[in-house]
């Protein structure tokens, strides 16, 4: 697994350069980039933080994806996982902020 920035989405606001913890994504004329994706930790911290989708963690065929792409919706009460499949259909996680950290 590992995160992949689709330069042509990129408004190049720099929030995953700000929240990622391995300090792996930077800016280079003005789109965000991955310095080694073999170093990525996985948080999907850029994910929750891009506001346009440009950064989205790619499923590897282990976790079923065989190429999916899992992407973050973040509104101020809810965090939406969007799982999108190769054939084209579509997955959605919904996640209650307020709810997030009962078990």
């Amino acid at each position: 697994m590992s995160v992949f920035v689709e330069r042509e989405k990129c408004v190049g606001c720099g929030g995953c350069t700000e929240v990622c913890p391995g300090n792996l994504l930077f800016l280079r004329e003005g789109k965000a980039q991955i310095r080694d994706v073999r170093d990525c930790w996985g948080c999907t911290a850029c994910v929750k933080e891009c506001p346009k989708n440009a950064i989205f963690y790619y499923l590897a065929a282990d976790l079923g994806g065989a190429g999916g792409r899992l992407y973050a919706e973040d509104t101020p009460s809810t965090l939406n996982w969007v799982m999108k499949w190769p054939d084209g259909s579509e997955e959605r996680i919904l996640v209650d902020k307020k709810k997030a950290n009962e078990y």
